[in-house]
């Protein structure tokens, strides 16, 4: 699967953000859409694909300058056959160097840890928060001004982040993690993930030399689903 050097990846949870990016209004980039469907039958999966979008945006001479790809969401253990295909797909053209990923993450409050203890919603600042795979590509130089590092004392428990974090580690993808925090709560998340989407959103239009339309993110919050009760879950405790 061909993509720019710069890609940015998102989840169904973060497509908000990809929606909204847009070439500038003087630019001459033009925008492309594909979709893409690979087959999960290798990993034993005979009817199960791994699927989503992809828009780029292409210069004036044809030129891939940046990528924005919108994976289906998947729950553990397709999950990580899904991340791995695709991933896969992305790097195989051996010929030239991997494109660094940038990967937007929306993580609830319930899910970072300090000290064991959640962080209480209240506790946290509208902050974006970094995680560097990978050599320092020029994308991700930029980006260190505007993002800052995740503390040593804070973990995050996601399993599509965790996911993500072991595959790019093991295929040695430069990635580029924007990691925001939302709280848990109904009655505050609508704000507080407005909130972030912007704030991720103009960070990776300035960095990308794209134009971020608030007015274009398109993003309706749902109640928190109960914990899943398939049988594979035991396994984990």
């Amino acid at each position: 699967m061909k993509v720019a050097p710069i890609t940015v990846f998102t989840f169904r949870d973060t497509e908000a953000i990809s929606q909204a990016l847009h070439p500038n209004p003087s630019s001459p980039l033009t925008r492309r859409e594909e979709s893409f469907e690979f087959s999960l039958e290798r990993y034993g999966m005979k009817h199960l694909n791994a699927s989503g979008n992809v828009s780029h945006f292409v210069d004036d001479r044809g030129a891939y300058k940046v990528s924005i790809v919108a994976m289906e969401h998947y729950e553990p253990p397709v999950l990580v056959c899904a991340l791995n295909e695709v991933l896969d797909k992305i790097t195989a053209d051996k010929s030239s160097l991997p494109p660094t990923l940038l990967v937007p993450f929306l993580v609830e409050s319930s899910k970072v840890k300090r000290q064991s203890k959640a962080l209480r919603s209240d506790e946290s600042k509208s902050l974006i928060f970094r995680i560097q795979i990978g050599q320092n590509t020029e994308i991700a130089q930029a980006l260190l001004n505007k993002t800052q590092e995740l503390p040593s004392s804070l973990q995050i428990q996601h399993e599509t982040f965790a996911c993500f974090l072991h595959l790019v580690n093991v295929m040695q993808i430069p990635t580029f993690f924007l990691i925001g925090q939302a709280s848990q709560y109904l009655d505050n998340k609508s704000t507080k993930q407005h909130e972030i989407i912007h704030m991720i959103g103009e960070i990776l239009a300035s960095s990308t030399r794209l134009h971020f339309s608030h007015d274009k993110v398109v993003w309706n919050p749902e109640k928190t689903k109960g914990e899943s009760k398939e049988p594979w879950r035991a396994l984990y405790g």
